[in-house]
């Protein structure tokens, strides 16, 4: 092999080397960061709010973060009843959903379903972009992995149900418990919860201050769903 050809590629496998250990170290140690503080702001909320300039639309976001202590527990089964019922089972990847919704998208075009678990949404949401690009699924499981890994379950359901788009410019259930019921997250009732869930799938398109029939046939269907589902701490 030639000699400025090797140490051509001995300088290009340097750069890759040193890039990818850099990537690794600093994500990790992003993850280990948000274990232990709230999430400040996502790429979701930016977006949102530059999107909403000139318009009519809220430019600045609502957000609270509240612990789990201080969401009532009907948050947390009405998100699990409705988006991920493995949630507690599952190592943040339900294989038979994805299957299941790839089945149906390969079958259905125009009304496309996600088969994504409640940990891939919240790594989604805290650290990525909107988005079904390759390289965002990609980095998607990477992050759903670490967070299984680091933060656990409980740490999770409290990042997912303070991020997570519940309106326009409304994110996480304290902020739509007070603008939607002038209530705390805690003290929210089981279909108030229901409610504001029902309208996770297009947060923009349907409301919980003014629901329509969709919703509420959503919410009816999370209510009895919630029958089902019992919570870590009950089980201890």
């Amino acid at each position: 092999m030639n000699k400025d050809l090797f140490q051509m590629l001995k300088r290009l496998f340097s750069i890759i080397f040193k890039f990818v250990t850099a990537f690794f170290i600093i994500t990790i140690l992003w993850v280990v960061l948000y274990k232990f503080i709230p999430v400040p702001v996502t790429v979701t909320m930016i977006t949102n709010s530059v999107k909403n300039i000139g318009t009519e639309k809220p430019v600045f976001w609502a957000n609270k973060w509240v612990g789990l202590d201080e969401i009532s527990p009907s948050y947390i089964k009405a998100a699990i009843a409705a988006e991920d019922q493995k949630f507690y089972t599952h190592s943040g990847f339900d294989f038979e959903a994805i299957q299941e919704a790839i089945e149906h998208n390969n079958k259905e075009r125009k009304k496309l379903k996600g088969g994504s678990t409640i940990s891939q949404q919240t790594a989604k949401n805290a650290f990525l972009w909107q988005g079904r690009t390759y390289l965002r699924k990609g980095l998607e499981a990477y992050f759903t992995a670490l967070i299984e890994l680091i933060w656990g379950k409980e740490r999770i359901i409290e990042v997912y149900l303070n991020i997570a788009e519940m309106g326009d410019g409304i994110y996480g259930v304290e902020s739509a418990s007070q603008k939607y019921f002038n209530t705390s997250a805690l003290h929210v009732s089981k279909e108030q919860a229901a409610l504001v869930i029902a309208v996770l799938p297009s947060p923009k398109k349907y409301s919980a201050k003014k629901p329509g029939p969709y919703v509420r046939k959503r919410q009816k269907w999370i209510l009895r769903q919630m029958k089902n589902i019992q919570l870590d701490q009950e089980k201890k």
